[in-house]
């Protein structure tokens, strides 16, 4: 068949799918998330779509992503320089002309605040931990820490966007979307990709279903929301009057019908949709039995703290993960909002710390105990740092930071992942990196590499250009592999 006709026609199939599922609702959307990797593929499919490249280090990944960017200043990144220099302005020299945010842009003065949080260094590793995250303290030596982070977007959704999908603006596949389309799911019941939302305090910067969207991937690798209450997925149940039995009969007579017509259209969205159907059908057994934490044990609870009885919170969706890492999803991604502290930093921060401490540390106690953390690679960050400098006026017991992109922290654990390491170092004011800088791209491009793919590789056809999470960027932070 010629090329252009070819493109032609997956283009017009594409936009055949989106107005049949938006037709159908954002119940039909949110159900779709398996189908077999033949299905999906055309003459333009890379090689390697549906399995790894090489053998993997893990088999599913937990994202614990703190919407609003914490403070590396008051968690990870200890700086006992600012206490000496306390109130003191930045020197030029530090900051050299980068550019502000229009929030603190206009500032005559630039005034040096350390955190008012006590730090200490734990277990073999000796990593530095600030008093917010006490439960921390137990998991260092599992963990490796990436304190030389960096992007180039200075402001939320731009850099959230960037580290979820790998650009700026939205439209992209985000990271779950592209690891489902790349190696597909190991559990037929369940989605490949699922998201869960949480908040830790109220007014912080919105979240956007884009974030978890397949982009211009099939749909059927998009993000599905797992919510909390009854009905965790629109529309999963039957309406009124139709029992499972009437479901059934339904969806064979529907096939039936659905065959006919591919035989004379071949359209191979029609046999997709098919599917999508059966694997709603399925999760309707599967979803609820998921959710369900009733039958935990109290020792658990105890584990992730009280907030994990209480659906929604991020206590009770760092459990549900675990559940469904036990379900073999591949990809989990927890959103936690209010991490933004422009300016009452001191308050709000415990606040947030709080929401976060005991269940992030129980998650990778919980799944270590299990044997799961041997093939899963749980992360823990933000989309960017902040300023050593207090935005807006700096007291002896309140400060605010603005946003900053030049260094930031995170952590991963896991299946591949060095225990007890700490890589990268930034100055003395925690302004700038001095030591093994690790771009968002290689992030992303490490975590493709721990499940056996090669980010250079997986690549879709869109429009005439061949795409990829890591654009034409990024390279594998090899210092950090077991």
């Amino acid at each position: 068949m010629n090329t252009d006709l070819q493109d032609q026609l997956v283009d017009q199939f594409s936009r055949r799918n989106f107005l049949g599922v938006a037709g159908l609702g954002v119940g039909a959307a949110a159900l779709a998330s398996l189908l077999p990797r033949q299905a999906l593929a055309s003459s333009e499919q890379p090689k390697g779509v549906g399995s790894p490249h090489f053998p993997p280090k893990i088999k599913r990944v937990i994202y614990l992503f703190q919407s609003g960017a914490p403070s590396q200043l008051e968690t990870f990144d200890y700086k006992p320089k600012l206490e000496a220099m306390w109130g003191q302005n930045l020197p030029e020299s530090v900051r050299n002309g980068q550019r502000l945010t229009g929030m603190s842009a206009g500032q005559s003065s630039f005034p040096l605040a350390a955190s008012l949080f006590k730090f200490a260094q734990h277990g073999k590793s000796r990593a530095w931990v600030s008093e917010l995250l006490p439960h921390h303290t137990k998991i260092v030596d599992d963990v490796s820490f990436i304190k030389s982070m960096y992007t180039e977007h200075i402001n939320h959704d731009p850099a959230v966007t960037f580290i979820q999908t790998g650009n700026q603006i939205g439209g992209r596949p985000s990271m779950g979307s592209w690891m489902s389309y790349g190696l597909g799911s190991e559990n037929k019941n369940m989605p490949a990709f699922v998201v869960l939302l949480s908040k830790g305090r109220s007014g912080d910067q919105p979240l956007y279903a884009k974030l978890w969207s397949n982009g211009f991937l099939p749909s059927t690798h998009q993000g599905v929301i797992f919510r909390s209450g009854p009905d965790p997925i629109f529309y999963l149940n039957n309406p009124t009057g139709i029992d499972k039995t009437s479901r059934r009969n339904m969806l064979n007579t529907l096939a039936k019908l659905s065959q006919d017509q591919y035989k004379h259209v071949l359209d191979p969205e029609i046999n997709n949709r098919v599917q999508q159907y059966e694997m709603a059908y399925r999760m309707q057994a599967s979803v609820p039995e998921t959710l369900d934490i009733a039958s935990e044990p109290d020792y658990i609870f105890d584990l992730y703290g009280p907030d994990s009885r209480t659906p929604g919170t991020f206590a009770a969706n760092c459990l549900l993960a675990r559940k469904l890492a036990e379900k073999d999803v591949r990809f989990i991604q927890l959103y936690h909002q209010g991490w933004d502290q422009h300016f009452n930093l001191p308050k709000d921060i415990k606040t947030m710390a709080s929401s976060v401490d005991q269940a992030s540390a129980a998650l990778i106690q919980d799944l270590k105990q299990r044997g799961l953390l041997d093939d899963t690679l749980v992360i823990w960050g933000g989309e960017f740092g902040r300023t050593n400098y207090s935005q807006g006026k700096l007291t002896k017991d309140n400060y605010g930071r603005d946003h900053h992109p030049r260094c930031f922290t995170v952590w991963l654990a896991g299946g591949g992942i060095k225990k007890g390491f700490s890589l990268g170092q930034t100055d003395e004011f925690s302004y700038n990196i001095v030591k093994d800088p690790v771009h968002v791209h290689d992030l992303q491009a490490s975590i493709l590499h721990l499940l056996g793919i090669d980010h250079e590789q997986l690549t879709f056809k869109f429009q005439g250009r061949r795409y990829r999470l890591t654009d034409v960027a990024g390279k594998v932070v090899k210092p950090i592999l077991a």
